[in-house]
């Protein structure tokens, strides 16, 4: 990933805290991370996996000016809304070795770059897949219930803010990369088919005591750099079959919180449907949002 992707998830995050913070009023014990590398805190640093970025320049305007892991130049979209609910400014990943339960009380990253809602996804690059994600969770409950108690690691679980932000590689990576996907479904059967997945995964997340969600759609994929360097045909500009798509998909998911938030009691399930629309905008007339800068390039 470039520095101008991660930019870009950076810009689209950034309106996702300014919603999350504004819902949700109530005081949060902790952070609580799924995903893909959007929101990857260093996940992969522990597996065998290509996708890494534990090489600079990522991490060189973090604290210490060194790469953690985390598929950007500094800080993350988690770290973030940790910090603007007043705990630690950076949320830990949870395989990292240096970090272990009374770190982990206040935040927990549970992330994996490269992953999906499709298990088909994460083995594209050998990655942790969404169901190990939630398995880890299981873990760190019962680690957190011996550190603070059955009592007090309870009430962190339904208090706690849990953030979802994943979707972009089961199309980029595995549906119209890899050919296995597209001879079962067409596009709009495999949105179907990871809005069940994503169904499942948020029931089994509330009945294991999580009741505050966000959850995030996807960007504008058609407009990612990858997908606009390649596209020579078409002079290098957005895929719009993959940004219909993309809206399609969104769609579906804010209908899939609607659902939800009907059929379980207590579930505060946020989808924020601004991302997309505002990531577009940036892309669109960049000049209107400052100074970009090529990838890689130190600003000046």
């Amino acid at each position: 990933m470039g520095y101008m992707h991660v930019l870009s998830l950076f810009c689209m995050q950034i309106i996702l805290l300014l919603v999350v913070v504004a819902e949700t009023t109530a005081k949060v014990p902790a952070i609580i991370v799924f995903g893909d590398s959007s929101v990857d805190a260093g996940n992969n640093n522990a597996i065998s996996t290509l996708l890494k970025s534990n090489f600079k320049p990522y991490g060189r305007d973090f604290e210490g000016g060194l790469p953690t892991g985390r598929f950007c130049n500094g800080r993350i979209p988690p770290d973030f809304i940790s910090e603007a609910f007043g705990l630690k400014p950076a949320i830990p990943a949870y395989l990292d070795p240096l970090y272990s339960i009374s770190d982990f009380a206040t935040g927990v990253c549970f992330a994996s770059a490269g992953t999906g809602y499709d298990n088909a996804t994460s083995n594209v690059l050998n990655v942790i897949p969404l169901w190990k994600e939630l398995e880890y969770y299981k873990d760190y409950q019962n680690k957190l219930r011996a550190y603070v108690g059955d009592r007090k690691a309870n009430e962190i679980f339904s208090e706690a803010l849990y953030l979802m932000s994943l979707g972009t590689n089961d199309f980029l990576e595995n549906y119209y990369t890899i050919p296995t996907r597209r001879s079962q479904f067409t596009v709009r059967q495999y949105e179907d088919f990871l809005v069940g997945l994503a169904r499942n995964f948020i029931t089994e997340l509330y009945h294991l005591g999580g009741r505050k969600i966000s959850l995030s759609g996807v960007p504008p994929m058609g407009c990612l750099p990858l997908e606009r360097t390649t596209n020579i045909m078409g002079h290098h500009d957005c895929l719009q079959e993959y940004n219909d798509v993309a809206m399609e998909f969104n769609g579906k998911l804010e209908c899939l919180a609607s659902q939800l938030k009907r059929e379980l009691p207590g579930l505060r399930l946020l989808y924020t449907r601004t991302a997309y629309d505002t990531f577009d905008q940036i892309i669109r007339t960049p000049a209107a949002y400052g100074k970009l800068y090529s990838a890689f390039t130190n600003a000046s």
